[in-house]
């Protein structure tokens, strides 16, 4: 996939995932749940996508990526379980500290997607500029 292509994804995705938050205040706890599982399921498919393509392209991915996409994945990994293990309580005072909990972990994960955001701004701008000084060494 091309680097437009992919910016393109990133913004059709961002777009996709702020509506469906701003659908859910509308949805009935069935309806919400299913949107749950669908996003989980969505979030172990992307992290095993990057995987997959990191393993294809270990040479040319710096180990700061490569760390960095472990780490996400080990993230990842540890909200779902947490979630599964919060899903198991059941005394009300409980449910609203966890309710506080998973708020506060959906803020710090768009925090950090935003600053992934950033970091990807960054990569792709020295990405054009990198190959726009090998062309011009190519030709110059």
């Amino acid at each position: 996939m091309a680097l437009s292509d992919t910016l393109t994804t990133l913004a059709e995705r961002a777009k996709a995932a702020e509506d469906h938050v701003s659908q859910a205040a509308a949805q009935s706890r069935e309806q919400l749940q299913a949107e749950v599982e669908r996003a989980r399921e969505d979030a172990q498919a992307q992290a095993a996508k990057i995987q997959e393509s990191a393993r294809g392209a270990e040479a040319q991915v710096s180990q700061w990526w490569a760390e960095m996409q472990q780490n996400w994945r080990d993230h990842t990994a540890k909200v779902s379980r947490d979630i599964e293990a919060r899903r198991k309580e059941h005394s009300a005072a409980r449910a609203a500290r966890e309710a506080d909990r998973a708020e506060a972990d959906a803020v710090a994960a768009v925090g950090f997607a935003l600053a992934a955001i950033e970091e990807a701004e960054y990569t792709v701008l020295d990405a054009r500029l990198a190959r726009m000084e090998a062309e011009q060494k190519t030709t110059g």
